[in-house]
């Protein structure tokens, strides 16, 4: 008999959501074949089973977060049978009530007397609304109530009140489905704003001022809260809420700028096209402009340190490594990014087998969650899907993101061996960058641009194969 607990799944997990159960109890298991499904942030993860045996027991229900190390089902012997669920305990019919006693005869009316004058005036309604609404939110850590890194960063995120949440967790502890579910609720109204309104504002039996009465709900949100025959609902899902409270967050913490560079892409292609077929066959996968892209901006950094960074108070930290995120998209149902640990020390046949790689398991969901996380630069791939100019937003704490837009073929200026120039159709395409103005200024953004296209147009591919 073995206990089957919610593994560690990352450093920084604490927590996760059975999303799937592949067994039912009773159902024979093997050691290492895929038992249940977890759900922990933004990756979804298939967990072996470490014994073989028998499922005689399922603690944890689909659709509920647990703590790791929780027990969440039991695994015994191949014979043994399962545990049967004990019976519910028959309820005991009650008593009959006792006949009521007769009702005492109704007392005098006493004789009305004039109302005295109230000593405190109620608030009234629209600012109690208002006190409410704009209320200094508690942080976290001025609470008692224990929080798991996802759903501290959540409450800090939004400005909530925990003492305002209701934990559905294990010891009514608050998840992140707590926090999501109080955010749709309230319509993200409890968010921190300047207190001055609040602690200027006149005495509470006057009239609330006009000008802090809360903000009203977007036009049309009421129109969609029923389906009909002429819209229809989709309710966000977990990856898209949590997508996008990341990228609100970005925005609002990153003072983004964007630098665009056009890249001739002949140079990389005439390296492609010796090696494609050789490539593919000894590899298993065809060997895309991505790998030389990515490399090319590995060499970048080592000259632009600033761009492998991230900004923390009033200190840019430049990494001395490069651990390379790759955004991958998941049948446009979510991005993950997983990374390319140390890109810096990799040439381009050992990066290319790594996004092959991460990317067809991030399309699978078996991707862990240490393997989305910690990146220091990001690529985020649009030019596959046809984009020509993107504006990609950085992803938190980077200080850049590189957009790889369509490479097409396209008439350029081409210099011929004897110096004199002629007009080519090269593949040709845009590079765009977002990065955050607080830790460089443009001209050093161009320069590593700059020089990333100079590595793409003029180096020796072959070499590197």
């Amino acid at each position: 008999m073995a206990d089957i607990t919610l593994p560690q799944l990352g450093e920084t997990v604490t927590e996760g959501t059975i999303t799937r159960w592949f067994k039912k109890v009773g159902d024979t298991v093997a050691a290492d074949e895929p038992l249940f499904e977890v759900s922990t942030d933004k990756v979804d993860t298939e967990v072996p089973s470490p014994v073989a045996g028998t499922l005689t027991e399922i603690r944890v229900n689909e659709g509920d977060t647990v703590a790791v190390g929780t027990v969440i089902a039991v695994v015994g012997a191949a014979s043994a049978a399962p545990v049967a669920q004990p019976a519910p305990a028959p309820v005991a019919k009650p008593a009959p009530a006792p006949a009521p006693a007769p009702a005492p005869a109704p007392a005098p009316a006493p004789v009305a007397q004039p109302a005295p004058a109230p000593r405190v005036t109620q608030p009234a309604p629209a600012l109690a609304a208002v006190a409410t609404a704009t209320r200094t939110a508690i942080p976290s850590s001025a609470s008692n109530k224990l929080l798991s890194p996802v759903v501290r960063r959540l409450v800090a995120d939004h400005g909530i009140d925990v003492n305002a949440l209701v934990g559905t967790g294990p010891g009514g502890r608050i998840t992140r489905e707590d926090v999501l579910d109080f955010i749709d609720k309230t319509g993200s109204t409890a968010k921190v704003v300047s207190p001055a309104p609040v602690v200027n504002v006149a005495p509470l039996s006057a009239p609330a001022p006009a000008a802090i009465q809360p903000a009203p709900a977007a036009p049309r949100a009421a129109k969609f809260t029923t389906p009909s025959e002429r819209e229809t609902i989709v309710p966000l899902t977990k990856i898209r809420k949590l997508t996008a409270t990341h990228m609100i967050m970005s925005q609002a913490v990153s003072a983004h700028a964007l630098s665009v560079v056009e890249v001739d892409y002949a140079n990389v292609d005439a390296t492609r096209s010796d090696v494609k077929d050789q490539f593919k066959q000894a590899e298993g996968f065809t060997l895309t402009y991505l790998p030389f892209i990515a490399r090319a901006i590995v060499e970048a950094l080592a000259e632009y340190p600033k761009l492998n960074a991230s900004i923390e108070g009033d200190n840019l930290v430049v990494h001395n490594y490069v651990d390379l995120g790759i955004a991958v998209d998941l049948e446009f149902n979510g991005l993950l990014v997983p990374v390319v640990r140390s890109a810096d020390g990799k040439r381009l046949r050992a990066i290319a087998r790594e996004i092959s790689d991460l990317a067809t398991r991030a399309r699978a969901r078996k991707l862990t969650p240490d393997e989305i996380q910690g990146g220091t630069f990001t690529i985020s791939n649009n030019g596959s899907a046809g984009s020509v100019l993107t504006m990609p937003i950085i992803n938190q704490p980077q200080v850049a993101i590189m957009s790889t837009d369509a490479i097409v073929r396209k008439p350029v200026v081409a210099l011929l061996s004897d110096g004199s120039e002629s007009i080519a159709i090269h593949p040709v395409g845009n590079l765009a960058m977002s990065w955050d103005h607080r830790a460089f200024d443009g001209a050093y953004a161009a320069g590593f641009l700059s020089k990333i296209k100079r590595v793409l147009e003029t180096q020796d591919w072959s070499a590197e194969l």
